[in-house]
C-alpha cells in the first residue's frame, strides 16, 4: 500500500480516539491470544500472507482496518465494523441479520466477504493481505457489545464522564476501561494482558468455558457463525452496559461500581475473541479449528442457519439507520 494513503491517518485518528472498537490495547490485545492459539501450519499461513515472520505478525495489524478507514481509498469499509441491532436495551437485546445489516454491510458481512477473499488465489496479494487484516479486525470488533447495537448509535451520543474525563459510554467501552484496568496501551502492555488472559484460558477461569464459545462455529457458514458472535455480545448490553437503561448512566461518573461490574466481561470478550479468531484462522487455513468444540448439550436448541433475504433498497430507513446516517460510521 502506497504510503501517501496514509500521512494524514495519523491525524485524523488523534482526533478520534474512540473510533477504534475496543482501542488499539483490546485489538492487539485479541491478536496476541489467537497467535498463542494457532497451530504451526496456520501460523506460516499468516506469516507468509502478512509477509512478516515477527513475533507480532498478528498484532502487528491489528489495528489497520482503523487506519484504513480514515483514508479516501478506505472510507467504503467504515460500516464493517459492526451491526446496528434494532433491539430495545435493557428489555429486549437481540440481534436480526435482515434487519440490522445496512444496505452498505455490516461487520457480519464483512467477514463472510473477506472469509472467502482471504484464500482467493485470482486476488492480487495486497488484496489478500487486507482480507487477512479485516478478519482479525472485524472478529475483534464483533465482541465489543457496543457495535452490536443501534441504541444512542452504539452509545455514541450518551454523554458520560470516567476518571473526570468528558466522554460517551462507546468511547469507554472501547478505550477508557480496557486502559485503567491494564494501565496502559502499548504492544507490551497487549502482550503481558494477552498472556494473563492465555494462562486463564488455557488452565484458569475460562478453562471449563472455552470449547463452548466455538460451539457452532461453520467455515462453510460465516454469516450464522458471525451472527452467534454478535448475538453473544449484543446480550451484556442488556446485562452489563445498560441494565437499567440509558438515564441510569447519561451524565454519570462511570469509573466506580459501573467500571467494576464491566471489567469481567470486558475481559470474557477479550478472550473469546481471540480464541475465536484462532479457531477461525485455523479452519481457513487448515480446515479444522485445532482446538475442542463443545458438543451441542443434550436438549439445547439448535443454531439455526440464518436465512439471508433479498435487499430491498428502496425500502424506506428506519430511525435508527437514519440517525447512523446523520452521525456517520465512527462505531
Amino acid at each position: 500500500m502506497a504510503k501517501s494513503l496514509f500521512l494524514a491517518a495519523p491525524l485524523i485518528l488523534q482526533a478520534l480516539p474512540g473510533a477504534f472498537a475496543w482501542g488499539t490495547l483490546g485489538h492487539d490485545t485479541v491478536a496476541y491470544i489467537a497467535q498463542n492459539f494457532v497451530t504451526s501450519a496456520t501460523k506460516t499461513f499468516c506469516q507468509n500472507i502478512l509477509a512478516d515472520t515477527s513475533t507480532s505478525y498478528l498484532a502487528n495489524v491489528a489495528t489497520w482496518a482503523d487506519t484504513y478507514r480514515y483514508t479516501s481509498e478506505g472510507s467504503f469499509s467504515a460500516p464493517y465494523h459492526f451491526i446496528d441491532a434494532e433491539d430495545d436495551p435493557p428489555s429486549s437485546c437481540n440481534v436480526d441479520y435482515n434487519r440490522d445489516c445496512g444496505s452498505g454491510g455490516c461487520v457480519v458481512s464483512a467477514i463472510q466477504n473477506y472469509t472467502s477473499r482471504v484464500v482467493d488465489t485470482s486476488l492480487s496479494t495486497t488484496e489478500v493481505q487486507k482480507a487477512l487484516k479485516w478478519i482479525v479486525h472485524f472478529i475483534g470488533d464483533i465482541h465489543q457489545p457496543l457495535h452490536d447495537e443501534a441504541l444512542d448509535i452504539g452509545g455514541n451520543t450518551i454523554d458520560v464522564t470516567f476518571d473526570g474525563t468528558s466522554t460517551n459510554l462507546h468511547h469507554i467501552w472501547d478505550t477508557n476501561m480496557p486502559e485503567k484496568l491494564v494501565g496502559g496501551y502499548t504492544l507490551t502492555d497487549a502482550k503481558t494482558w494477552a498472556k494473563t488472559l492465555t494462562t486463564s484460558i488455557k488452565t484458569g477461569a475460562y478453562s471449563s468455558q472455552k470449547s463452548s464459545w466455538l460451539s457452532g462455529i461453520n467455515i462453510d457458514d460465516p454469516i450464522t457463525t458471525a451472527m452467534g458472535w454478535a448475538t453473544d455480545s449484543n446480550a451484556y448490553v442488556c446485562s452489563t452496559v445498560l441494565p437499567d437503561g440509558v438515564s441510569a448512566v447519561s451524565g454519570q461518573e462511570l469509573d466506580g461500581s459501573y467500571y467494576t461490574t464491566a471489567v469481567p466481561v470486558i475481559e470474557l470478550q477479550i478472550a473469546k475473541a481471540g480464541y475465536r479468531l484462532a479457531a477461525w484462522l485455523n479452519l481457513i487455513a487448515t480446515g479444522s479449528t485445532g482446538l475442542k468444540v463443545a458438543s451441542k448439550p443434550r436438549g439445547a436448541p439448535m443454531i439455526e442457519a440464518v436465512k439471508v433475504m433479498p435487499r430491498d433498497f428502496e425500502a424506506e430507513m428506519s430511525p435508527a439507520k437514519l440517525a447512523r446516517m446523520a452521525y456517520g460510521h465512527k462505531c
